[in-house]
């Protein structure tokens, strides 16, 4: 039975942990599916990459208010597919090799397999290839194993072939008619992706808006949108689901009673969920939340001695920014026994990179009222400045919450071209204490520019 210093389960942000500083250490990295983690190969990167494809694609259906008449010819989905995958597969499989072949990581053992705790800090490891089992046992084990597409418990649904976010992306051509199951940033994203492809799109949601864990006006005004690129269905729950010839046919219950979606490819995506379950945390001691994630403390540590977590199996934030923070913050701890230091979990802001896009950072407007904060909110439109006007922006807006009194800014949220870029000063400014009367003006703004909408909307704010 083998002992190592350290076991790290996962290789997306966990593989980050090892540096020059660990080579002394005995330490096993164990990997049950593709090297990288999901943001490499099937999450923010290669989606981002198809994102950024389908925005050109997008562009002749709203050129011409521009004065510019375009045509989309055609769109060659191999060559999009390929292009992305070309790119992230042999990052994957480089990052696999390097691990296991490099001199910098002689003292490094690379497990290609499911780990399973047995007990404290002992774990069993199913080969991927058949092999037997073998324990492992350490005396440091870090649990970065990610997380994994949720399939609703849906009459029918394995009996149907059907896609989730892990696989669509690799399709061998495109289909007619996609239904989407959802109402979440996956299924907004690919959405998007999709239709401006020229599939056409029917988005099922349970929910009476997509989207509606954003800000309720960033909510309301997307889900107005959509409804005008695609068959949007709300307040809708999918009892069944059959094969039919040319696909599947969903049948629904709704405010209208019965209903049938047919399309002939079905796309999942309704969430994630943490891996824990497939590691059976609890033999080694481990509380889990009821959501399913690794219970950590502020320093990443979980309930069991010298076993950490960091990343989307512990984090209810499931953001690969989030992720390398804890892993920048377990690393310093791993090495540093005696100063350890807590993982800043303030302002997590999140994009969703769909058409218009949209970020966010810190409270809503409705989560504000259920705290019973004192606050005030102000609103810019991006047609209200001269970079709008240039964009022909008529949808997009600027909102910012902020404390009256102090004016310290308590959440900020974006609609609109560039949104995320948009909203980095505004993550800058709560991070480091800078009021909104401070950051609108104490500093030159760039005219015109789209930050312009950041500033007017701060302006817009009625401090006491």
């Amino acid at each position: 039975m083998a002992h190592y210093d350290l076991v790290i389960i996962g290789t997306g942000s966990g593989n980050s942990l090892l540096d020059p500083r660990f080579a002394h250490l005995r330490t096993a990295i164990v990997e049950r599916g593709v090297f990288g983690g999901t943001c490499l190969n099937v999450g923010c990167i290669p989606t981002k990459m198809f994102v950024h494809t389908a925005d050109v694609a997008a562009t002749p259906g709203h050129s011409s208010r521009l004065g510019v008449d375009e045509t989309l010819d055609r769109v060659r989905w191999p060559d999009i597919r390929d292009r992305v995958f070309g790119r992230i597969d042999p990052i994957a499989a480089g990052g696999e090799q390097y691990r296991r072949e490099h001199p910098d990581n002689a003292n490094v053992t690379v497990y290609a397999g499911t780990a399973r705790f047995t007990g404290q800090r002992r774990l069993e490891i199913t080969p991927n290839d058949g092999a037997a089992a073998e324990t492992i046992t350490a005396d440091r084990i870090v649990l970065a194993a990610g997380g994994r597409a949720v399939v609703p418990d849906i009459d029918g649904i394995h009996d149907v072939d059907f896609h989730t976010s892990d696989t669509v992306m690799r399709l061998a051509e495109l289909p007619e008619r996609m239904a989407i199951l959802g109402g979440g940033f996956i299924a907004a994203e690919f959405a998007h992706v999709f239709s401006a492809f020229g599939v056409a799109v029917t988005v099922i949601a349970r929910s009476g808006a997509l989207l509606r864990a954003e800000d309720r006006d960033v909510s309301r005004r997307f889900t107005e949108l959509a409804r005008q690129r695609w068959d949007v269905r709300l307040d809708r729950k999918a009892v069944r689901v059959e094969k039919i010839e040319t696909g599947v046919r969903l049948h629904l219950e709704g405010p209208g009673g019965a209903e049938t979606v047919d399309a002939d490819l079905l796309l999942v995506a309704t969430g994630r969920t943490p891996n824990t379950d497939r590691l059976d945390v609890a033999a080694g001691g481990i509380e889990v939340a009821p959501t399913g994630h690794v219970v950590v403390d502020e320093f990443q540590r979980t309930s069991a001695a010298g076993v950490w977590a960091l990343g989307d199996i512990s984090s209810p934030f499931e953001l690969k920014h989030v992720a390398n923070h804890e892993a920048r913050v377990v690393q310093h701890n791993l090495l540093h026994a005696d100063e350890l230091i807590a993982a800043d979990h303030r302002f997590v802001p999140h994009a969703v990179f769909t058409s218009p896009q949209i970020a966010s950072v810190g409270l809503t407007e409705q989560e504000a009222e259920e705290r019973g904060l004192p606050w005030v909110a102000a609103t810019e439109a991006f047609g209200s400045i001269a970079y709008g006007w240039a964009m022909e922006d008529t949808t997009g807006f600027a909102k910012i919450i902020a404390d009256p009194d102090t004016g310290l800014i308590l959440g900020a949220h974006i609609i609109g071209p560039q949104a995320p870029t948009l909203l980095q000063p505004i993550i800058q400014a709560m991070s480091f204490g800078l009021d909104a009367r401070s950051m609108a003006r104490g500093q030159y703004w760039i005219h015109p520019g789209m930050p312009e909408v950041v500033e007017n909307a701060l302006l817009n704010l009625k401090l006491n």
